[in-house]
């Protein structure tokens, strides 16, 4: 849908160090793009290596604030993608223990934890954000999340990895954003032939993105679906399985247990999908979260929270999915019954 442009001007100012600070990012977007990343405040929940990686590039962005929140302790397993929190932190607060290298990436963005569990957290905490970004979290949760937050107007991405595959959700709501259009315009119209130059037209769209109910409610064993797993592979499958194991065992598959975890992992597979293409390799690539994929799936996440602050492009919509099997990431439409 196109509507009228908005010509308000964001009434933020940038000091000086800022804009030299933040001077190439500026030649990119535009300094009115800077200014309302300068005015975010973010929740980044769940402090393992693609939190962190999330919390790296959206503090490099130059947001205003970054409230980091995870209740659990940093284990042996978080030092194979968690680079905020040093080796020393291990079995501390995850959250509090990334803050000191997370504030040496931008002093001017103030950074804060929180070590209360995310499902004690009402809705007054949540309203606070202009983003809310949750990992780790069952769908339970992550529902609950998401209708606080559409209730409130806050935008809302869940996402998560494990080992080398990973996905993230985005509730949007209603998004509006500005593309450029290009034209063509005749500049010389002469009786033999017209001549012209094309234009870019800055454009305002506004799109509808369903709430995280519309994933839950997903059938992925819909014949007209099945029909793309042949094109896009099993990763939608694999997340079903992945987030029915979390929500059945109350914890995510561990490498110290990887056999008795497979055996369960492949039960719930074949009681969800009798027959499927979903095969044993997949589910043996999902154990901890392995760097390569979280820098991928973090820098995906990241990249969509800037588009969202800053209006500018529009953010994927609404399911990406990063499948380990061809190192590729592919974007599924899902929409609300």
């Amino acid at each position: 849908m196109v509507v009228d442009m908005d010509t308000s001007e964001t009434a933020v100012e940038l000091t000086e160090a800022e804009n030299e600070l933040y001077d190439r990012q500026i030649r990119l977007w535009g300094l009115e793009s800077q200014k309302r990343l300068r005015t975010a405040k973010i929740l980044i929940a769940g402090l393992c290596g693609l939190g962190a990686e999330i919390t790296k590039n959206i503090i490099l962005s130059g947001v205003n604030s970054v409230k980091l929140l995870d209740d659990k302790n940093v284990t042996e397993e978080d030092f194979c993608s968690q680079f905020l929190a040093p080796r020393e932190s291990l079995n501390t607060n995850r959250a509090e223990a990334s803050l000191t290298r997370a504030r040496a990436l931008n002093p001017m963005v103030n950074i804060s934890a929180d070590h209360e569990p995310l499902k004690e957290k009402a809705s007054e905490f949540f309203g606070q954000f202009d983003v809310v970004v949750v990992n780790g979290a069952t769908n339970e949760e992550l529902l609950r999340i998401d209708t606080i937050c559409r209730d409130l107007g806050v935008k809302f991405i869940a996402t998560d990895v494990w080992g080398t595959f990973g996905f993230y959700f985005a509730s949007l709501q209603k998004h509006n954003y500005v593309e450029d259009v290009i034209k063509h315009k005749v500049v010389a119209n002469s009786e033999k032939k017209k001549k012209y130059e094309t234009v870019s037209i800055p454009t305002q769209r506004d799109v509808e993105y369903p709430g995280y109910s519309a994933w839950l409610d997903f059938d992925v064993t819909e014949p007209s679906y099945l029909r793309k797993l042949k094109r896009n592979g099993p990763g939608v499958l694999l997340l079903s399985v992945l987030q029915k194991f979390r929500t059945t065992h109350k914890r995510d598959p561990s490498y110290k247990t990887r056999e008795a975890d497979l055996e369960l992992l492949r039960g719930i597979r074949d009681e969800l999908l009798p027959n499927s293409i979903l095969g044993d390799e997949a589910l043996g690539l999902i154990f901890a979260q392995i760097s390569p994929a979280v820098a991928v799936v973090g820098g995906v996440v990241a990249q969509e929270v800037i588009k969202v602050v800053t209006k500018l492009e529009a953010p994927h919509r609404n399911l990406f999915v990063f499948d380990p099997e061809t190192c590729a990431g592919y974007v599924e439409a899902i929409e609300a019954k």
